[in-house]
């Protein structure tokens, strides 16, 4: 795999822990990594299962795992892309804290690890068009995407 795709940011989440709990910044209007605001949704993934794969055409997705701990893939499926066909792979949640911002034309998908169900927190820049979704799917285990998820035979999710 290669190590970065065009495009893709990544920002290094800070944790600020006292007696009450702790307190992490996500994504501020004044980070660089930042563009615009469209919505902001949670939506969980329990261990071993996986979402994948999808991209947009027009929006940029802004994402992390605030519990538990996510594998996150990202394809770069534009050919006019420097880094066309490149593959990233990240460990993220609680103990590894990142925020990942993925341009559009990169296909992205994630599979829950560990024993918790995962929390992934998304801040797209454009909020979800419900007629005219900006959304474009493959099944995890496409032909298409030189990628392993490690499911189980026979097992598939999307």
């Amino acid at each position: 795999m290669k190590n970065s795709i065009d495009g893709v940011k990544i920002k290094k989440l800070n944790v600020i822990p006292d007696e009450r709990g702790w307190l992490m910044e996500i994504l501020r209007c004044d980070d660089e990594i930042f563009e615009q605001f469209g919505q902001v949704y949670c939506t969980t993934a329990y261990s071993g299962v996986v979402k994948a794969w999808h991209y947009h055409k027009k929006q940029t997705d802004n994402f992390t795992c605030v519990h538990g701990m996510m594998k996150v893939a990202l394809y770069d499926a534009r050919e006019d892309s420097p880094t066309y066909k490149a593959l990233m792979e990240f460990f993220v949640g609680e103990k590894n804290p990142i925020l990942i911002s993925v341009p559009p034309g990169v296909y992205h998908g994630f599979k829950g690890i560990g024993t918790e169900t995962a929390f992934f927190v998304s801040i797209p820049t454009l909020p979800y068009n419900y007629k005219e979704p900006d959304e474009f799917r493959l099944p995890p285990d496409t032909a298409e995407i030189p990628y392993d998820w490690g499911l189980a035979p026979g097992l598939r999710h999307g």
